[in-house]
């Protein structure tokens, strides 16, 4: 018989986790006799009363288990939490909030059962605000151009993953975990499954700009130092335009004389030429800083403050 693990990170969502895992337990119970199911909820100190009602359910159901965060870490640090404690053969990741479109599971897992490492669901159109959608864009955009992910491939909420997988990705230590790229340089078996997103059961996403802004900076750097060679790039066009400013400065001031202010012209052309000069060698520098900072930086991805229905020999606060 084989398990599938459900991970959930929750956050702002009493009102809906209970109807999500409710929908777990009916689809795997009544159409897979021969697979056996955990659901792991990751309460990532949501500032309302999911934690209570998430105890209330673990109570009612030991396949349930639940992790409390003693600070808000954000998604990708509470799926890490999770997913250090998941056992099952597959491994579910998926929203509190209803959209995930649970009546394609096994849509999603046959990929894994034919041989592929991820699945991921992919939605011809994102049932989500204005705002959330630009987020996504741009996100897609620049894990593109700094991870080079293919571009026909896109990264939602909804995916499966393969243990040995998850097994590679927990061995990721270091602070500020970046889910797209941990699989991306895990395995480049990724395959999109297509079905349609489903609305929110219940209330407005948690989504903000400030989030938004932590997710592009850590994509961009957590696992590229591309931006740091993009510095070099830009340093070095700005010496070059620098010097050919000066070039020209000097041709225009011997043909049209007394038209610029006497030092303006020199002065423009040496800041521009020693501001590129010494971006070109920061961005030599940040390219060894930088690979430095990935390895050794050691602030914890997440801190556990209380568990229910996991067994004693996997608790560990990392």
């Amino acid at each position: 018989m084989k398990k599938i693990s459900f991970i959930i990170p929750c956050y702002g969502s009493e009102k809906t986790i209970e109807i999500v895992i409710e929908e777990i337990e009916k689809i795997v119970t009544e159409k897979k006799e021969d697979y056996d199911y955990e659901v792991i909820a990751v309460n990532d100190n949501s500032p309302d009363n999911v934690w209570n009602v998430l105890k209330k359910i673990a109570q009612n159901n030991h396949k349930v288990k639940i992790i409390s965060l003693a600070k808000n870490m954000n998604r990708p640090s509470a799926l890490m939490a999770g997913m250090y404690h998941a056992t099952g053969d597959y491994i579910i990741l998926m929203d509190d909030d209803g959209q995930c479109p649970m009546e394609n599971l096994w849509n999603l897992i046959k990929p894994l059962e034919d041989g592929h490492d991820v699945s991921i669901a992919k939605y011809p159109k994102y049932k989500q605000s204005l705002f959330k959608s630009f987020g996504t864009i741009v996100n897609r955009k620049m894990t593109e151009i700094v991870m080079e992910k293919p571009k026909d491939l896109n990264f939602t909420n909804f995916t499966a993953i393969k243990k040995y997988i998850v097994d590679e990705i927990i061995k990721y230590k270091n602070p500020y975990p970046y889910m797209t790229g941990l699989l991306l340089r895990t395995t480049s078996d990724i395959v999109n499954i297509e079905m349609e997103e489903r609305e929110r059961i219940s209330g407005n996403t948690n989504f903000t700009f400030k989030k938004m802004l932590k997710l592009w900076i850590n994509g961009f750097t957590a696992f590229s130092v591309k931006p740091l060679r993009i510095a070099t790039v830009i340093g070095f066009l700005i010496a070059m335009i620098g010097f050919i400013y000066g070039i020209y400065i000097i041709i225009h001031k011997i043909i049209i004389h007394n038209s610029i202010i006497p030092g303006y012209s020199s002065l423009m052309a040496t800041l521009l030429f020693i501001g590129g000069i010494i971006m070109l060698m920061l961005g030599l520098i940040g390219e060894y800083i930088g690979r430095i900072y990935i390895c050794i930086n050691n602030s914890p991805q997440y801190v556990i403050k209380e568990k229910y229905n996991i067994d004693e020999e996997t608790e560990e606060i990392k």
